[in-house]
């Protein structure tokens, strides 16, 4: 056993040092780069976007837990005919290209597609961007509310009607908090695939610009020295951001 675990470490070790090693180069390069990493935290374009994107997200975040938790109740508590195809349908999203997905978006928000029948062109919104961000979040909490509420044993549900609570208030009293966890999990995974989006969002909305956009242009612009100071600011804030989320997320000692 323990030599299994030593092997399984080292390969695990690998896939680590795979991801570990392109974001501490990029962290340190900038930070050797000081002036430049010091006059991008100073550019309050760089804020003022990072903000619409973690609001943007937070929207797509929000919509997707309001639509996406009765989903996930329905396919954990229910089998009928069709369930598979519709999981499928919810994972869609993950699998096909991303700029795949943005011109898919196109053709409803735009002019020439079923938004302009009724006379509204959405591309080049806020409202876009959100479409674009929960279009390829959206699977990744129901896929983790699914698990969520699957884990939770749906005699205790039983019981809590059997007591006189409605199918309802079983579900909030009993269920919700018991999958929480899943959910808040499933939630955070949404939001952070929504603020990373780039080709599905760039299809519908180049502005309003999002850190995404935002990182690419300054690419194409400024260079590559310019792009990777911007990069390594969006590093630290999403390691604060995630280390205070797994603070929260970590359970209290009994």
């Amino acid at each position: 056993m323990r030599r299994l675990l030593l092997v399984f470490s080292a390969l695990g070790a690998l896939i680590l040092a795979f991801i570990l090693l392109p974001l501490l180069n990029t962290l340190v390069s900038a930070l050797l780069d000081w002036q430049l990493l010091v006059e991008t935290a100073k550019k309050s374009a760089f804020w003022q976007i990072f903000g619409l994107t973690a609001y943007a997200a937070l929207i797509a975040t929000m919509i997707a837990a309001a639509l996406g938790t009765p989903l996930a109740y329905v396919l954990a508590r229910k089998d009928f005919f069709g369930k598979e195809f519709v999981r499928g349908v919810i994972d869609v999203p993950v699998v096909i290209p991303h700029m795949a997905a943005g011109i898919a978006l196109l053709s409803m928000l735009s002019r020439q597609g079923v938004a302009g029948v009724f006379g509204l062109q959405l591309t080049e919104t806020l409202f876009a961007v959100v479409a674009a961000m929960l279009f390829v979040s959206v699977p990744f909490y129901v896929d983790v509310a699914f698990e969520g509420f699957r884990s939770v044993d749906a005699r205790f549900e039983n019981v809590a009607r059997s007591l006189g609570a409605s199918s309802f208030e079983a579900f909030v009293k009993v269920t919700l908090p018991l999958a929480a966890r899943h959910l808040l999990a499933g939630a955070v995974l949404c939001w952070a695939r929504a603020v990373s989006e780039f080709a599905a969002i760039i299809a519908v909305a180049y502005y309003p610009m999002v850190i995404s956009t935002y990182i690419w242009e300054v690419f194409l612009s400024e260079g590559y020295r310019a792009a990777r100071s911007a990069v390594a600011l969006v590093l630290v804030i999403a390691l604060l951001i995630f280390a205070a989320l797994r603070a929260l997320m970590k359970p209290m000692p009994e």
